[in-house]
């Protein structure tokens, strides 16, 4: 395996893009329309420039995304045909029926659905126009920017979040009052039985 941070200067297509996991959070990816579209041609042009998407190249010499997926969701959205990638791992040496375990032994695939149901690889969608919505993600990465919990490294964290919220709280209301879900994500992320995740910050205990 090569590991590499090479940005391909080269435009690549969107649509060729291959996602490594199986959902977003389309509220995210409404708000990052949203905010694309407050800016002009010449901005856009240098956040496309600035914001590369990562990937790791295939034995089929495809480029798997393994991270921003919202971003290129949103993207795809607003009518963009075109991206930059940085290409984080060159694996076109690897075996193909090897790829996906050596994609998953590095963290780099997230094989979930919107249920939290673990999939077979196949069942991973081959565009990103193809990600469905998961709600908890949404609520996840609300949760974050309200400081319900500190950005943190590992990989797929806000997922791992989505997850707990999914277990404790119910999607109707999610879905129609999400300050409501807010508000109720925001006590247990302060809670105890939180402790184990990523970026928790709750209450410090005295010993």
């Amino acid at each position: 395996m090569v590991i590499k941070r090479e940005p391909v200067l080269q435009p690549v297509p969107i649509m060729s893009l291959r996602p490594t996991q199986m959902t977003v959070g389309m509220r995210e990816v409404k708000e990052k329309r949203k905010r694309w579209r407050e800016h002009d041609d010449k901005k856009r042009a240098k956040l496309l420039g600035r914001h590369q998407i990562p990937v790791v190249v295939g034995p089929d010499k495809l480029n798997y995304v393994i991270d921003h997926h919202h971003l290129a969701r949103a993207l795809h959205e607003e009518g963009e045909r075109d991206v930059l990638v940085s290409v984080i791992a060159d694996l076109t040496m690897v075996d193909p029926k090897a790829f996906w375990v050596v994609l998953d032994n590095h963290r780099w695939v997230y094989p979930y659905d919107e249920d939290g149901e673990r999939h077979p690889y196949k069942d991973l969608p081959k565009n990103v126009g193809k990600l469905k919505d998961d709600p908890f993600r949404s609520l996840a990465g609300e949760l974050r920017r309200a400081g319900g919990f500190a950005k943190d490294t590992t990989p797929f964290s806000e997922f791992l979040w989505a997850d707990f919220l999914r277990r404790r709280l119910q999607r109707k209301t999610v879905d129609s009052d999400f300050e409501k879900a807010m508000e109720k994500a925001l006590a247990l992320a302060k809670s105890k039985d939180a402790i184990y995740l990523p970026g928790w910050c709750g209450p410090a205990v005295d010993d």
